[in-house]
């Protein structure tokens, strides 16, 4: 069961739903963005400069953080998310590879 901010547990990721989640191109290049940054960096949600309304980019973290991809942390009047990563390579080994790989390819 997701905890109350709508984390899941590790053995609760599910595979289609971190397809789904990484399927939009927004959300992909939130990830490439953090895969990209050092073992637990915590950034704004507005420093990845998405060009989307507000309700918008909150939909994507949202997707997000459901899917298990990210963990967001509640700093009062802002937030904070990072990638959830030993959690991902425990339960997808080799799923954040894939990423930067993806990555790699576009640069």
């Amino acid at each position: 069961m997701p905890d109350s901010e709508g984390h899941p547990d590790v053995e609760e990721m599910d595979l289609g739903a971190v397809f789904a989640a990484l399927a939009d191109p927004h959300r992909r290049r939130v990830i490439e963005d953090l895969c990209a940054t050092g073992e637990g960096i915590e950034r704004t949600c507005a420093s990845f400069a998405l060009n989307v309304s507000k309700s918008t980019l909150t939909h994507h973290f949202r997707v997000l953080r459901e899917a298990g991809l990210i963990r967001q942390i509640d700093y009062g009047n802002s937030r904070k998310v990072m990638l959830r990563r030993a959690e991902l390579e425990s339960r997808f080994p080799g799923l954040l590879d894939l990423v930067r790989a993806q990555t790699s390819a576009h640069a």
